[in-house]
């Protein structure tokens, strides 16, 4: 017979991945008992809860509340060092944003997941729209475009059909055949273009980076900027050579 879960049991993982989750998400620190509210647990279990994350240095206590603490960082330098990238990539993204003068990113599809992994944008800048971490707009951006471009075709249809195509705007693509027809000239182009699917008021353009030598995981990475649309307008031609020039010089 099953045992019941209890307080050490998968849901108590659950609620303090969820507590990480919100302390992330949060502009500032947080306090515990907001962190109950959001999670619609007793104020005692959170702090059953913090202990231990706290403790492994996951968290960190302010006067304020809760926030990230010194293991994230060392979590998220283990995250690229699996993905085999070294400081040259994170020196590639300054050099395009110089370049360009638009934010510049770098993500990655691996395992069935796309992922932003870093960006330029600033870490005091929580309202810009595009953000490191698991993407949840791959069809409606640039970067997702040109990672899905370069799937093989069973591959990308096990992702769409685990993500779906929601409509974030008017000119997200939606439907199966006209995404398949928009990746056929991703990969005649080279470049992704994806102005305003994602966010309305940003146009992103994205590049694939060749392939790391001698690797056998099967990541494909992507190289990519976001910039106000009227300003994409004006500057497509010198936008889409930087990030060509960027790309093929991919420092691995």
């Amino acid at each position: 017979m099953a045992k019941p879960v209890g307080p050490t049991g998968p849901q108590s993982v659950d609620r303090a991945l969820e507590i990480l989750d919100a302390v992330a998400e949060a502009p500032g620190p947080v306090g515990a008992k907001a962190l109950a509210r959001r999670l619609g647990c007793s104020l005692s279990t959170v702090y059953h809860l913090l202990g231990p994350l706290t403790a492994r240095g996951h968290l960190v206590r302010t006067p304020a509340g809760y926030a990230p603490g010194p293991r994230v960082a060392a979590l998220h330098r283990s995250f690229r060092r699996h993905l085999g990238l070294g400081p040259q990539i994170a020196e590639l993204l300054p050099r395009l944003r110089r370049a360009t003068g638009a934010e510049a990113y770098f993500s990655a599809y691996r395992d069935g997941r796309i992922v932003m992994i870093d960006s330029t944008v600033p870490v005091t800048d929580v309202a810009h729209p595009f953000a490191p971490g698991p993407e949840t707009r791959a069809h409606a951006t640039a970067h997702g475009k040109a990672l899905l471009a370069a799937l093989p075709r069973a591959a990308r249809r096990r992702y769409l059909a685990e993500h779906g195509m929601a409509r974030f705007t008017d000119r997200t693509i939606t439907g199966a055949e006209r995404f398949e027809a928009e990746l056929a000239r991703v990969r005649g182009q080279g470049l992704a273009v994806s102005i305003g699917e994602a966010d309305p008021a940003f146009t992103c353009l994205a590049t694939t980076l060749p392939d790391r030598p001698g690797a056998t995981d099967g990541a494909v990475h992507a190289l990519s900027v976001s910039l106000p649309t009227a300003e994409f307008r004006r500057r497509h031609g010198e936008i889409r050579a930087a990030v060509a020039q960027a790309a093929s010089g991919a420092p691995w």
